[in-house]
């Protein structure tokens, strides 16, 4: 089980002090909280892509080479690379170029993102969201594994004779999760290749979860990559800790209640009986993630929230020595206790090497 964290880099109003972080005090606290999560033992760190404020990380792959330089072992990935509005070209040669500076240490995560004006700032039509996710998709995966493509689509110009460069380390493309939220689309495109995919369940109830997770495993047994059971998946989670569930509940309030996406509406109570957001103790936080298994069955990846909605870099600091000092120990070891035998480990660069070179 791959244990992480993954940031949408906003920035937002501490409720508790009135002031929000600057642009330039934001990103550097992304590469702090970044290394931060190596220094504790967590295994992955992603970082969305957003063209729009309140975010700031429009650069993944710039944000991930400079933490690249600053950590050894962590994995870095991102929560999503919108396959839709980037040039795939531009994306091949960017994460392989990653891919080199961090010795391999990354992979990502594919999606359409969540902001309908992006499309048109970059030249797109928001309606053709899955067309332009299928098609992109298709020629990455072919820019990765041939050395020479030819192609032609609908959405972008053709190309001949093309190399994109470099090529990736090892002759191992890196390994990619679908993301999606609420698309049965890409659980199947994700099912189709034998890619991951990653529920992003933080704002959805449990039974949405388990019918997308359900039709991603049915789909990937369909395609022949193997058992419903032995499919990659991932989810999501969003905590915040202390150490009663009364402080935790205290101090959060303000920060729930002015979240832009989950203020305004049901109440913390309420959002957390529905939804996986946990706001309590480590334990508390413990036991709700493994009940994760009841209705997604056993999975690979889980990414964390910890640093959304104001919440500042010293209580982000914090909630990071409590997930890697309580809660991911006590998690990595329940869930090796009870993974079936079957399943495989998250992808990683040297695993798919090592399967390549065993390849006949």
């Amino acid at each position: 089980m791959q244990l992480g964290i993954f940031t949408v880099g906003d920035v937002a109003v501490d409720p508790h002090t009135g002031r929000a972080p600057t642009e330039h005090e934001r990103i550097k606290a992304l590469v702090t909280i970044a290394r931060k999560a190596e220094e504790v033992g967590l295994d992955v760190f992603a970082t969305g892509e957003h063209h729009n404020r309140p975010f700031v990380p429009s650069s993944p792959t710039t944000l991930l080479g400079w933490i690249a330089a600053r950590t050894e072992r962590i994995i870095l990935s991102t929560s999503t690379t919108l396959i839709t509005t980037n040039d795939p070209v531009k994306i091949a040669e960017d994460y392989a170029m990653l891919q080199h500076l961090a010795d391999g240490r990354v992979d990502l995560m594919l999606g359409r993102g969540n902001t309908g004006p992006v499309y048109p700032w970059f030249g797109q039509d928001i309606r053709e969201g899955i067309n332009l996710a299928v098609e992109n998709y298709a020629l990455l995966r072919r820019l990765w594994r041939e050395d020479v493509v030819d192609w032609e689509g609908k959405f972008r110009t053709p190309l001949q004779g093309f190399t994109s460069t470099p090529r990736p380390l090892d002759g191992v493309a890196p390994f990619v999760w679908h993301g999606s939220i609420r698309s049965p689309e890409i659980a199947e495109q994700a099912a189709y290749y034998g890619d991951g995919f990653f529920h992003n369940n933080i704002l959805w109830p449990p039974e949405h979860t388990r019918r997308m997770v359900e039709l991603y495993r049915r789909r990937y047994a369909h395609y022949g990559h193997g058992t419903p059971e032995q499919a990659i998946v991932g989810l999501g989670g969003h905590v915040f800790m202390r150490r009663t569930s009364q402080d935790a509940v205290r101090e959060y309030r303000p920060y729930f209640d002015n979240s832009p996406v989950m203020g305004g509406g049901p109440s913390l109570e309420e959002y957390m009986a529905a939804t996986p957001l946990t706001v309590g103790t480590p334990q508390q936080v413990i036991e709700k993630t493994l009940a994760f298994r009841e209705y997604a069955g056993d999975y690979q990846r889980q990414l964390f929230s910890v640093d959304s909605s104001g919440v500042p870099l010293k209580t982000v600091l914090e909630q990071l020595d409590l997930l890697g000092e309580e809660v991911v120990p006590v998690l990595r070891a329940e869930f090796a206790r009870t993974r079936p035998p079957e399943m495989p480990d998250a992808p990683t660069h040297s695993s798919l090497l090592a399967t390549r070179h065993d390849r006949p």
